[in-house]
């Protein structure tokens, strides 16, 4: 079985934006100066690189047709705004048109699995990358191993979820949607509480001082911090990195045994535990099951919080308030979750050449630079990771380089053990958090998990 965690550093520049070479059949470099424009569309239906220049090195190129097929897929609701952004610039530059369905996060397995038990799954759908190893050994995918292997510029895109989407050796999944998890802080916030906003912490005992200095200000419905209180996967997502940014580990590498009972592990529910008990923590957060977990922050309403790496998601805030370090653990150092959603065709697509078409669109140099790049996304290309958006934000530098001490956790039942609303996971860290349960509660939940994991 491939490995349970997978360290990031193949997958470093996979925060940059893509550019997809724009249009329907025709693939164009982006011109001199930095600027990138979409060419029309050709009316021959067939993807084909465009004469009279060659592609820059690296560039992906359009394959598969564009005839006026339509696309049906689907993706989960927390992804919308990535989502819609690419497929509205798809949809406006082919004839090809993609119908997507954005279905609730928390139901998406089940509409995923009930659609594959009636051979009615779309032509592409995305998952969440620790979904993969579990789709992808049930079939759900279509294998696409040759389409893979034979895509010009292949070695320049993320290789973290292609390992993650293949089992027994084949390949059938991309990188679509490029998640990684940083702390945000409220500069405005710090600097009414005495913190200096350059200076943010780098430790897990500096996020939890920064907190409680917010919440001394004493600012009616503004909290020093805010967490997904039962949400599994905001946990994962946000909790993990602490222990990996100190060198340990939060399962084996086959992912079948949890190791969420270290003392490490012990030292955030601690850490947050004290602050749920001092007011610190906003209380809608014990509720919190994942859907609107990053609102309260770019409402201008918490001092710091771990957020998704996206300046898209700082809406409503202006970005010069906006203050973004790497997750540190309890000793220090950096580390992050690379996470995020692949992409594929489906056992029962009707459009493979269409889709495919979609596909590589996608991780053209005009998708990923001026529609990711440009709203402030990690790009799904490491040759693409330096370009005049991420180049002029430190905090997409900042986004670039902490990708490479990230990792993406691996395990075959991982949705059931940590993302399910029921988890043996979600259990654990509410019992030591909001319940203050002591290490042989912790021992024991953490058991369950490992149960969960081994299929029983």
């Amino acid at each position: 079985m491939a490995k349970h965690l997978r360290s990031s550093a193949l997958f470093v520049a996979a925060i940059l934006i893509f550019v997809a070479c724009g249009q329907g059949t025709t693939t164009t470099s982006s011109p001199a100066g930095g600027e990138s424009a979409a060419p029309p569309p050709t009316s021959s239906g067939e993807s084909a690189a465009p004469s009279g220049s060659a592609a820059p090195a690296g560039a992906i190129p359009e394959q598969g047709v564009d005839d006026g097929s339509t696309i049906t897929m689907w993706s989960r609701a927390a992804t919308e705004t990535r989502v819609q952004s690419q497929v509205d610039a798809y949809n406006a530059t082919h004839q090809n048109k993609v119908e997507l369905r954005l279905v609730p996060t928390d139901d998406y397995v089940g509409v995923v699995g009930n659609a594959a038990t009636a051979n009615e799954l779309p032509d592409l759908f995305s998952a969440d990358v620790v979904f993969m190893p579990n789709w992808t050994s049930q079939g759900l995918f279509m294998d696409i191993t040759d389409r893979i292997d034979g895509l010009p510029g292949i070695d320049n895109v993320g290789q973290a979820h292609i390992v993650a989407s293949s089992w027994e050796g084949r390949k059938y999944g991309l990188p679509f949607i490029i998640d990684l998890s940083v702390w945000m802080y409220n500069k405005d916030l710090f600097t009414q509480a005495g913190l200096d906003p350059e200076a943010p912490p780098t430790n897990l005992a500096g996020f939890a001082d920064a907190a409680r200095a917010v919440q001394a200000l004493n600012i009616e419905g503004t909290y020093g911090t805010y967490f997904g209180g039962n949400c599994g996967g905001c946990n994962v997502f946000t909790w993990w990195p602490i222990i990996w940014a100190d060198g340990g580990d939060v399962m084996n590498e086959d992912g079948t045994e949890a190791t969420l009972n270290t003392d490490a592990a012990k030292e955030i529910y601690r850490t947050f535990g004290a602050l749920w008990d001092e007011g610190v923590i906003n209380p809608e957060s014990q509720q919190e099951t994942g859907p609107t977990w990053t609102e309260p922050f770019p409402a201008g309403k918490v001092g710091i919080m771990p957020m998704p790496a996206s300046l898209q998601e700082s809406e409503g805030m202006p970005l010069d308030n906006l203050g973004v370090t790497a997750i540190a653990g309890v000793q220090g150092g950096e580390s992050t979750f690379v996470g995020g959603d692949s992409i594929g065709l489906s056992k029962d697509s009707q459009n493979p050449e269409a889709a495919w078409n979609f596909i590589t669109w996608m991780l053209g140099d005009y998708n990923q630079v001026e529609v990711v790049a440009k709203a402030g996304n990690v790009v799904a290309r490491t040759d693409l990771s330096d370009n005049q958006y991420s180049s002029a934000d430190p905090r997409l530098v900042l986004f670039n380089e902490v990708a490479g001490v990230g990792k993406t956790p691996f395990a075959l039942h991982f949705n059931a053990a940590y993302n399910d609303p029921q988890s043996p996971w979600i259990q654990l860290f509410r019992a030591a958090v909001f319940d203050d349960a002591d290490d042989a509660t912790i021992d024991q939940l953490n058991d369950g998990i490992t149960s969960v994991l081994q299929g029983n």
